[in-house]
Parts: C-alpha cells; structure tokens; sequence
C-alpha cells in the first residue's frame, strides 16, 4: 500500500520540477536499488529507443518515480532535451542532478551553459564553482579554464579571455609540454588578437594552430582576414581563403564532439565562407 501511494505523489512531483527538487531530499536510495533501476529501464527500456521518442521518456520517467534521488536519472532527462535545443526544459532537470551531486554535474551544467544555451555570465559562475570543488579539471578534452575563456571571449571581454586561453595554455603545458596545447587554445588567442586589431599576433597564433591541424579552415578563414586587414600581397590572401573554402567544403572544421550539435563562437557556417570574407 504505501508503494502505490508514494508513487502517483511522484509522478505529480515530476511535472513540477521546481516542487519536486525539493522533495526529492527526503528519499535516500540504496545505490543496489539504483543499480537494479538502470539496468531494467536504461539498459533493458530507453537504451533500445532514441532519445527523442516518447519511448525514452516513458522509461526515464518510470526509473525517476522509483528512485527519484538517482541524480543520473536526471541527466539522463535533461540530455535530449539540451540536443533538441530545449534548453530552458532541459535546465530544469538538470538542476536537480546538481542539487543531488554538484561535484559530478555542476560541471556539465556549465559546459551546457556555455556550448548549448549560450548563457555565458552563468557558465562562468558555474565553471568558477567547479573549480572550487575540484580544482581545475578537465571537461570534453579541455580544462575548465578554456571554457570560461571562451565565456569571456563571447562577451566581448577579450583581455579576460587572454588571461583563461594562458591559463590554459600553462596548465597543458605543465602537463606535457607543448605537445599537450590543444590547437584550438592557439586558434582562440589568435581570435582575441584579431578583435583587438593585433592582426599580425593573430597571424603568429593561427599559424600555431596550423602547425597541428594543417587543414583548419577556420584558423586559414581568420588568418586571411588578418593578412588582407594588413595589406599584404593580395594573391597570397586570395590562394589561403580559397584553401580554407576547400577545406571547409571537405569538412576540416572544428573537431569538438559536440559542435555537431552546435556552433561554437568563430566556427564557419556556409553563409560566413560564402559571403561574409568578401565584406572584409
């Protein structure tokens, strides 16, 4: 009986998140019980499905009921809300997976922040506060302070931005030498210098980029920019902005895993190596 009182109450709770984060306190869920729920309606029920069908609801849903404290469950809610650019829908779950353990999701709700929703005054906040926590991890191949630098960067405060792409740079590289920097901390700098009319330090840094990833259009698309803000030889800027149409016509573009999803500042769109360099 006290089952099948509980959980219509849940149910209810589910389509208030805001009531429900709350009262989601008062359940403590032994971690085989967890287990055991993941398994019959994760691996056995939503895992069979996509995450955008109804199906995948109905069984994250049903495990939420039952062990409504899994703060994975609650990921697992907000993530085809996020790729489906649901965001506000999304945030709302992913709140409570950040409520029940902040050391593991607060930092994924600051990636989300910065990559998805573009809320990057929270994806600072967010970002510091993981710091605090854990120090200065790292979250999709880059620390947290490539993140919060991107932050700055889309906010037009492009000294900040300097200040996290080094950081970032000097974590690497205390890590494993220059051989551990990510070409895109090259490329971003070289972006902070391009806004700020440094166009020939921008150069230097995109070709840095270029020495890891040869093909980057987008490093080739900014460094012809910076090259023809500087009057140089105009058939050389001609050949490197036809160089990175082909490339980027091949796909040599940003690398990160999710920028399939979402466009990451400065990443080219058809429209931008179309139309936008001849307004340079």
């Amino acid at each position: 009986m006290l089952k099948r009182s509980i959980i219509p109450f849940i149910l209810i709770c589910i389509a208030s998140v805001s009531s429900f984060s709350q009262s989601v306190k008062m359940f403590s869920t032994t971690q085989a019980l967890k287990d055991s729920i993941e398994k019959k309606y994760l691996d056995s029920g939503a895992y069979n499905y996509s995450y955008f069908s109804d199906r995948w609801n109905l069984y994250i849903d049903s495990a939420i009921a039952i062990t409504p404290d899994d703060d994975f469950l609650w990921e697992e809610k907000a993530m085809p809300c996020f790729k489906a650019r649901k965001y506000e829908v999304g945030m709302q779950y992913i709140d409570v997976a950040v409520q029940l353990n902040p050391k593991k999701w607060l930092e994924y709700r600051a990636f989300i922040k910065c990559v998805f929703s573009k809320t990057y005054k929270d994806a600072i906040v967010d970002f510091e506060g993981a710091e605090k926590l854990s120090g200065n991890m790292t979250t999709k191949e880059h620390p947290y302070s490539f993140y919060i630098g991107l932050s700055y960067l889309a906010l037009d405060q492009f000294d900040s931005a300097a200040f996290f792409f080094n950081k970032t740079i000097d974590v690497e590289n205390k890590d494993g030498g220059t051989e551990l920097v990510h070409f895109m901390d090259w490329f971003y700098l070289g972006i902070v210098n391009y806004e700020q009319k440094n166009y020939q330090t921008a150069i230097d840094y995109f070709d840095k980029a270029l020495v890891r990833y040869s093909n980057f259009s987008e490093a080739e698309y900014y460094k012809a920019i910076c090259m023809n803000k500087l009057h140089l030889e105009q058939k050389a800027v001609a050949t490197l902005y036809d160089k990175a149409f082909n490339d980027f016509e091949k796909g040599y573009s940003f690398t990160e895993d999710n920028c399939v999803y979402e466009k990451y500042p400065y990443q080219l769109s058809d429209y931008i190596v179309r139309y936008h360099f001849k307004a340079m």
